[in-house]
Parts: structure tokens; C-alpha cells; sequence
């Protein structure tokens, strides 16, 4: 299976780097590399995430939890499109 991204989840991957980095450059590294290897693992395990009960399909929108952070993402045929990602604390606060 192939990985794409749509610019929603490319802008919350940046977001949350430039985020980080402004506090700890190390940790942003990091934490960047922990959610790309994640999300490869659904190259394998395509079905590995939670499904997103209130989506149309739940059985096509899943939810991947990497530590703190949460990538949504749809499995359509041949290729798994992360939609979104974000920090748990993100939800919290409305955002």
C-alpha cells in the first residue's frame, strides 16, 4: 500500500514540529520521526487504527494513536490517506 497525505495533515505535521522545536529542537526531531514511522506501519497493517464510529464508513476512517498524537486516516483501495494529525491536548482545548 502506498501513503499519500492531504495539505491539512502535511500543514499539521509542520505545525506541530515548528511547534516543538521552538522549545526543544531534539525532541522535535524526535517526535517527527515517531509519527512517520507510525504511520508506515500502515503500509503492513492497514487496519491497525481505531475505527472513527461517528464517520459515514467507520470501517474506512480509522484513528492511528503514536504516543500523545493522533493520526486520522482513510483506507481507500491501494493507498491509506492520512487526513489529519494532531495532539491530544489539541481536542482538549477546542482547537
Amino acid at each position: 500500500m502506498k501513503i499519500g497525505y492531504t495539505p491539512e495533515a502535511i500543514e499539521d505535521l509542520s505545525r506541530l514540529r515548528d511547534f516543538i522545536e521552538t522549545k526543544n529542537p531534539v525532541a522535535a526531531q524526535r517526535i517527527a520521526k515517531d509519527i512517520l514511522v507510525g504511520i508506515g506501519k500502515l503500509k503492513i497493517f492497514p487496519k491497525m487504527g481505531v475505527q472513527v464510529l461517528r464517520a459515514p464508513k467507520p470501517e474506512l476512517i480509522r484513528d492511528l494513536f503514536i504516543g500523545d498524537y493522533t493520526a486520522r486516516y482513510l483506507i481507500s483501495n491501494d493507498q491509506i490517506v492520512v487526513l489529519r494529525v494532531w495532539h491530544g491536548k489539541e481536542i482538549e482545548k477546542g482547537l
